[in-house]
């Protein structure tokens, strides 16, 4: 399955319209419907108190100012100074409910992206960088979340109150009215014609974003390698070529999201223009008053004035919807390992078995063809082979990191895609060679996910520790369960955190434990001591070892020899060596089958 985020034009989803992009763009925040509701309606009653004044203001002119009673100026100065104030509360109202309501839809949609990535398997992240993954979760996100604290309600009301204006406009004259609209509607033509240019421009913007993003993170997490074969010059140039194209279509976006405001202003500038001069003619006939021409352009302004507002906050809209589409995508995957329920797959006598399994990474080439073999309860096997043979890949089958393209892996009498994940991760015990930790205590990275033990106090569990044979590991450490273990700068060393993901392993006492060259980086003399320790496992734990140092496979039971996506049994300790030394599979091919 292609998990790849940037895939090519023609493997994209079909583009979606702005109204379909705003429709699963509310879906976030159905749990606000309420304070939706009435921070719409805060708004509409601004919008409807905000056209009230100018026909109020012309009004006064042509009744009271122009037959000179003050009494009658004063009343409806007061009116208007009431109207004021409560626009300004209700305004104040809907500004403080739609801030709540932007920071809990930020909240609650980067755990739903969080939480999506936790579904996903070991595929998706092999095809896309962390870094752009970064900017997705942050940057992404708070742009979609700055349309909607600031920008949703603002583009909102001004569409009432142009609604409201022009509805108003076409009433006082519906002449005068049209050729003041007139201006609005070449800026809305437009819009339409300029608006995908403007969202592709942000989509691109937020993608060079996210790629600088992921060189940065690239570049620092292998900054020692950097340092190490001084070649700062390399990341150096590596980060001008992001960070000069991040600066070239940054400024497309910026031109992009700036053109409409002149093409707005002018077309405001020309509907006053049209009011005033149709107006003061219409006067001169007597068809029209000083008051409602005062109205008329008071409505212009309200028209055009959130029109102008609109420019900027069409390019917000684009943005958020830009980034919307990048989370979206995101948001629509689906793990291509969930449990499945498969009828017809006979039972197995041993405890694994590869059925005819062929596996082929995505745009790779085919790693495994056809492999067949079975591993008993209790015994240990190895598996090596020359780098890149698909050992690895071997051992990311058996605990399901990946499905088999075609072909079955069964697992206990069972094809292992019917476990759930919970099931099969109790089953199967892994250590890798670079093993992963988490920022804080050995006590928390030893119980990490074993739900078992979560509530143990540290006497309970250094006892767990003692009968499990591992309190001479734990006492590599200075402080004990206590001890920091940091993943990045100065910490514990490399052998130490395998030391820690040995122990994590076997206090869960998996029926299946895979060793992936988890002894690459320890010495001899604590090899010894962990092989003394698995020893000590139930002795119904299956163990699979994978590894080039010959000495790590010496007492297994049967040793495998894997290469070219073949899987080949090697009677004896002798004839693996001989195989490794001298390649003669096919020989013992012959002689094995």
């Amino acid at each position: 399955m292609n998990y790849n985020l940037y895939q090519p034009p023609d493997l994209q989803e079909p583009k979606k319209t702005i109204l379909e992009s705003l429709r699963k763009l509310l879906t976030i925040i159905g749990g606000e419907r309420r304070n939706l509701i009435i921070s719409l309606s805060a708004i509409f009653v601004n919008a409807v108190l905000s056209l009230l004044g100018p026909y109020l203001v012309g009004y006064t002119i042509d009744t009271y100012i122009q037959t000179k009673q003050f009494h009658g100026v004063l009343v409806f100065s007061s009116i208007l100074m009431g109207l004021y104030i409560i626009a300004f509360v209700v305004n104040y109202i809907q500004m403080r409910m739609m801030g709540g309501i932007g920071q809990r839809m930020l909240f609650r949609l980067r755990n739903s992206v969080f939480d999506k990535l936790q579904e996903l398997p070991l595929d998706f992240f092999n095809q896309n960088k962390a870094g752009d993954l970064i900017s997705r979760i942050n940057n992404d996100t708070d742009k979609v979340n700055q349309f909607f604290s600031q920008s949703l309600m603002q583009f909102i009301g001004s569409i009432f109150t142009m609604a409201g204006a022009a509805v108003i406009l076409l009433s006082l004259n519906l002449t005068l009215g049209l050729a003041a609209l007139t201006p609005a509607l070449i800026v809305w033509i437009f819009t339409r014609l300029v608006s995908p240019w403007v969202k592709s421009m942000n989509a691109e913007s937020l993608r060079s974003t996210g790629g600088l993003s992921a060189e940065i993170q690239e570049s620092l997490a292998n900054f020692k390698i950097i340092i190490a074969f001084n070649r700062r010059d390399y990341f150096r140039k590596r980060f001008e070529k992001a960070n000069d194209d991040n600066y070239n279509r940054s400024v497309k976006a910026g031109v992009a999201n700036n053109v409409l405001m002149p093409v707005y202003s002018l077309a405001a500038n020309i509907g006053q223009l049209i009011v005033l001069a149709l107006g003061i003619y219409l006067i001169t006939k007597g068809k029209f008053s000083i008051g409602l021409l005062v109205s008329f352009i008071s409505y212009i302004s309200n028209f055009y004035n959130p029109l102008r507002q609109l420019a900027a906050l069409w390019a917000s809209f684009q943005i958020a919807m830009a980034a919307w589409d990048r989370i979206s995508r995101l948001l629509s995957l689906r793990s291509n390992l969930l449990k499945s329920d498969l009828n017809g797959c006979r039972e197995s006598s041993s405890y694994l078995e590869f059925r005819k399994v062929s596996f082929t990474y995505p745009n790779g080439k085919e790693v495994l063809h056809r492999v067949n073999f079975n591993l008993e309860k209790g015994k240990t096997y190895a598996f090596v082979g020359p780098t890149g043979g698909g050992k690895t890949t071997i051992a990311s089958l058996i605990s399901r990191l990946y499905d088999a393209t075609k072909g079955n892996v069964i697992l206990d009498g069972q094809d292992i895609r019917t476990y759930e994940s919970q099931e099969r991760s109790r089953k199967i015990g892994f250590i890798l060679q670079d093993p992963f930790l988490f920022t804080g205590t050995v006590r928390e990275n030893l119980l990490y996910g074993f739900d078992d033990w979560k509530n143990l106090s540290d006497g309970e569990l250094e006892k767990a520790i003692g009968d499990a044979g591992l309190e001479t590991l734990l006492a590599r450490f200075d402080q004990g369960l206590d001890t920091m273990v940091k993943t990045t700068g100065d910490g514990i060393s490399l052998g130490q955190k395998q030391l820690i993901a040995f122990m994590r392993a076997v206090l869960r006492k998996p029926e299946l434990l895979i060793l992936d060259e988890a002894t690459a980086n320890i010495d001899t003399v604590t090899e010894q001591l962990l092989d003394t320790i698995l020893k000590q496992l139930p002795e119904s734990t299956t163990r699979v070892i994978i590894a080039h140092r010959l000495n790590t496979i010496e007492n297994a039971d049967e040793i495998f020899f894997v290469n070219t996506g073949k899987v080949v049994r090697a009677g004896s300790f002798r004839d693996a060596v001989d195989l490794l030394m001298h390649g003669k599979e096919e020989g013992l091919a012959q002689k094995t089958g």
